[in-house]
């Protein structure tokens, strides 16, 4: 993809916004059911990020625009070790964008495609940082609700973050949700309750965790649910299913993958705590696992992209609107908005002017510089007061 700016591009203003303007596009990595992501490098720092860019008026059209606010809203206020973090919010007429973590080592799924068999002291340890991560998240009143090898991308030391908050739901102390979301083959017995919905909380996430590492060790999920899969099928399934382990797993790796998979959320692993206590784990050094000083046993390939790359062919090609033509094409669009104007309906426009009104702008950099600044103005009261408070008590 080429780049979409150049040498001759402004200096940064650190008190202006950060916009398009402020990246250069270096090419394109994946894409989501309503957003494609690429990687940028920021022309003033040189730090490379992904951009995830959300077309507007297909959000409109697929109803997502509350979805893709709630995920601005939720990733806003978390920052964490095993997260992709976001570092940029921002919309030009056409997209939605957020600047996140760029984590090169790719995601478990395009790993698992590529019939990599992780090794059992590399599951454990994913099992620990993503425990840490859901601890986290937990402590946020959040419920991720979409944890599978698809969200789940390692760092260039093979290290485990979680993406995608798009489905992520917040909830306040004591309460159950009752809503239906996920991937089916991924999701809670208790979100397919025969009887009126039940309500289910954070276990659900640690559920998925639990088919998770068995998909990882195994190349394969322990029940044979499909996204077309009927809900009643599904509850019925996990009622005589039996899941096999094979001989080769250590029995404290099946115990412990057995405990995330239990079908009764009271006997099931779903909180930090659990995991710790289990003797399986006793080995685990956990404040060494958060700063991530313990190695991971697989490794990603160095100097490769680990995605697939039609992606960038794709938006070279195929895609009608490409990321690396945007300029040429709002400034063109300026010039013809007169002729447009009657052309696009009245609902439609209603509906991008208030994405244009009620997108929240984001900027952690900004956001840290102002919190060092008041740290800083706070010591230095403080150090004031104290010699003030001396000097009294010297001329006492």
């Amino acid at each position: 993809m080429g780049a979409n700016t150049s040498s001759k591009s402004p200096p940064f203003d650190e008190n202006e916004d950060v916009t398009f303007d402020h990246f250069e596009i270096l090419r394109a990595i994946g894409k989501g059911s309503f957003g494609k992501v690429c990687i940028v490098q920021k022309n003033d720092t040189k730090k490379m990020y992904a951009m995830k860019y959300m077309n507007k008026q297909k959000c409109v059209e697929r109803n997502e625009v509350r979805n893709v606010f709630k995920e601005l809203q939720i990733m806003q206020g978390l920052e964490h070790p095993f997260l992709v973090n976001l570092w940029y919010s921002f919309q030009d007429e056409e997209d939605m964008f957020m600047v996140v973590d760029l984590l090169l080592g790719g995601d478990l799924r395009y790993h698992l495609q590529q019939n990599v068999r992780f090794q059992e002291s590399t599951v454990k340890l994913f099992i620990c940082e993503l425990a840490l991560a859901l601890d986290y998240l937990q402590s946020r009143n959040i419920i991720h609700r979409d944890i599978k090898p698809d969200n789940i991308l390692l760092d260039e030391q093979g290290h485990v973050h979680i993406t995608d908050f798009n489905i992520a739901t917040v909830i306040t102390k004591d309460t159950q949700v009752t809503t239906i979301a996920g991937t089916k083959p991924y999701m809670a017995p208790e979100m397919f309750s025969s009887i009126k919905p039940i309500g289910y909380s954070y276990a659900v996430d640690w559920w998925s965790l639990g088919i998770t590492a068995y998909e990882l060790l195994r190349g394969r999920r322990p029940y044979h649910i499909r996204s077309s899969t009927a809900a009643n099928e599904i509850a019925h399934i996990f009622k005589t299913a039996t899941v096999m382990y094979p001989a080769a797993w250590s029995k404290d790796m099946v115990s412990l993958i057995q405990k995330l998979m239990e079908i009764n959320t009271e006997e099931r692993f779903s909180q930090l705590t659990d995991i710790q206590d289990f003797a399986y784990l006793s080995d685990i050094n956990w404040d060494a696992v958060l700063q991530k000083t313990v190695e991971p046993g697989f490794l990603p390939t160095k100097g490769k992209l680990n995605c697939d790359p039609t992606f960038e062919l794709e938006e070279m090609i195929l895609e009608s609107k490409p990321l690396h033509k945007k300029k040429k094409r709002l400034a063109k669009k300026e010039k013809e908005s007169g002729k447009n104007d009657s052309m696009e309906t009245c609902q439609l426009q209603k509906h991008l002017e208030s994405i244009q009104r009620d997108f929240i702008i984001f900027n952690r950099e900004k956001m840290r510089k102002q919190h060092n600044e008041m740290q800083e103005n706070l010591t230095l009261t403080q150090t004031k007061d104290n010699q003030e408070e001396d000097d009294q008590n010297n001329n006492l």
